[in-house]
């Protein structure tokens, strides 16, 4: 009993081996669900894109007031709300997000009724599934990514995996009720008229439980909803990514908007889902009449799409993807280099990813570019694990450093000095960036800081906290880089670091999957002569912080600075 206490069983080992093998032996399979899943999702979106914007929340206010007779509630709650969204620019997201939600709960209910089935019908098969649900539905959704990831890298079709496992149980569990609940008395009658299993399923069973199922798949499609935040950690599209944005931003505006349009699309799809869960008595009159109606109108968004398509000239420019983390400094020089290439005719696509995913997905070719690698000290572990499968393309920006700040009215002028201040807290960012694992490093380098702890958060809310202690002159102690826009804003100071635990000068470098150069060797060049100074980048992270949006602030520097673009393109 005592080496059962002690020995500790290599569950950890045991799940990422299996992981690993699966990728290793299975990397064909998974690549082919990769292409299609995301060239049928594509496909989607774009043809969700296609219907002109006004057309169809014009078509879905009258499907809205059609189904809703004498009530204007839900209609008119309806138009306002796609106004909204509309009049806040995030349709293209909105569209994105309805292809995630939409893939992710017809596959859920495609694979959850038939399974549900099955253990209505089989008391064995009930007890072998019902821990199963129990694990998917109480695993952190976060915990999901990480399989995701590693199967079918970044973007949506890992988005749409992760949110399956999490929203499918509900519709699983509630279709095994549904049909079970159905009277005995019922299927002992159609069995005494010689009904087969499959009359019975399909002509009894089935439509008894009609109304329980369309509750569980109306619990499956707001599960699915509520995973896209999570999901556009690895890369998904949508509304998602800009609540996520916000979050490692503290940007309380900017995070209501998009939770707003998240909460508008909840409730319009749970109204109509609730539409067809109605009882034979409650059926609307006329509803012959309003069934033409509605597919009616359905054709004739679908028709205003084609012609739109029709309309619209394709032209093919290169595409280049840039992947970057939310950092302020990384989320300016790849706003200026996005937008420097735009203006050139190339296609560029921004994807905001943490760390070690974009240092994965640069050598796995999902991402071309990022100019987000802290060498040669920061990044050090993350260059040794990928240095065989991307390249080193240059360096944007030289002589930046890390280290922990600290108000200039604190008295502590190295690390050595730290005793008690700050309640013997480092504020930090992101759980796992390299930054805050050097500072775990500190903290067990110096002496003098036992029993200091470092406190999680993101770079948003690590500068929150800054605004909130300096304002009322209080003590904070905190990790730090430069460039930031915060030591143009406040008086600041790095602490020594005699032990260089939190290593020293670095420099911005541009990173690109292999292949990048011989793929295109025009942008190569160009990435490789891209280069500007720390006030350069400061002046960029200062007007994003003053409420510019990232693009804008991009374009008034290129503007400003139009010689210096030049010299990259030369």
């Amino acid at each position: 009993m005592s080496n059962l206490l002690v020995s500790k069983l290599p569950v950890e080992k045991w799940v990422s081996e299996g992981v690993d093998w699966l990728t290793q032996h299975l990397s064909g399979f998974f690549n082919v669900i990769q292409s299609a899943g995301d060239a049928m999702m594509t496909g989607m979106t774009n043809g969700l894109l296609a219907i002109p914007m006004f057309l169809m929340i014009a078509g879905v206010f009258l499907i809205a007031l059609v189904t809703s007779p004498r009530r204007w509630g839900f209609p008119i709650f309806t138009l306002a709300g796609l106004l909204l969204i509309a009049n806040q620019g995030l349709w293209q997201d909105l569209m994105s997000t309805m292809t995630l939600v939409i893939m992710s709960a017809l596959i859920s209910l495609v694979i959850g009724v038939p399974l549900g089935i099955t253990m209505a019908k089989s008391d064995r098969t009930q007890a072998l599934v019902q821990p199963i649900l129990d694990f998917m539905q109480t695993m952190p959704g976060f915990v999901y990514l990480i399989p995701a990831v590693a199967f079918f890298g970044i973007g949506v079709v890992p988005g749409v995996f992760a949110s399956i496992i999490f929203a499918l149980p509900p519709v699983v569990r509630m279709t095994n009720l549904g049909i079970r609940q159905v009277p005995v008395e019922l299927v002992e009658a159609a069995d005494s008229f010689g009904a087969t299993s499959w009359q019975k399923l399909l002509k009894l069973e089935l439509p008894n439980a009609k109304n329980t199922i369309l509750a569980g798949a109306n619990q499956t499609i707001m599960l699915a909803l509520s995973m896209v935040v999570t999901a556009s950690m690895i890369g998904a599209p949508g509304l998602g990514r800009g609540v996520l944005t916000a979050v490692q931003h503290a940007d309380i505006g900017a995070g209501f908007v998009n939770g707003l349009a998240l909460v508008i699309l909840a409730i319009i799809m749970d109204r109509f889902t609730q539409k067809l869960n109605t009882k034979p008595s409650q059926k609307l009159p006329q509803s012959r009449k309003r069934h033409w109606f509605v597919l009616a109108t359905l054709l004739v968004m679908v028709g205003g799409g084609i012609v739109n398509s029709f309309a619209m000239t394709s032209q093919s420019h290169e595409k280049i993807s840039l992947g970057y983390v939310e950092w302020d400094s990384e989320v300016a020089s790849t706003n200026v280099i996005g937008q420097a290439l735009k203006a050139r005719g190339y296609e560029v696509s921004l994807t905001p990813l943490d760390n070690a995913v974009l240092w994965q997905s640069v050598a796995s070719g999902q991402i071309d570019v990022s100019l987000s690698a802290w060498l040669p000290n920061t990044h050090r572990a993350l260059l040794k694990k990928y240095e065989n499968d991307l390249t080193v393309v240059g360096t944007s920006l030289s002589d930046v450093k890390t280290g922990l700040v600290v108000p200039d009215y604190m008295s502590a002028q190295s690390i050595s000095d730290l005793t008690t201040e700050a309640n013997q807290v480092i504020t930090g960012i992101e759980p796992g960036a390299s930054m805050m694992i050097a500072t775990e490093n500190t903290i067990k380098a110096y002496p003098n800081l036992a029993g200091w702890q470092l406190q999680t958060s993101s770079s948003g809310a690590m500068v929150s906290a800054l605004e909130k202690a300096y304002k009322n002159k209080e003590e904070i102690v905190m990790t730090g880089w430069s460039p930031h826009w915060m030591f143009s804003k406040y008086q600041l100071h790095y602490l020594e670091d005699p032990k260089a635990t939190m290593g020293g000068k670095e420099a911005i470098k541009t990173l690109a999957r292999k292949g990048f150069k011989s793929d295109h060797p025009e942008v190569y060049n160009i990435l490789a002569k891209f280069k500007w100074e720390a006030a350069d980048m400061e002046s960029v992270m200062l007007d994003i912080q003053s409420g510019m949006k990232p693009t804008k602030a991009a374009d008034k520097w290129l503007k400003a600075n139009a010689k210096t673009v030049d010299s990259w393109f030369e």
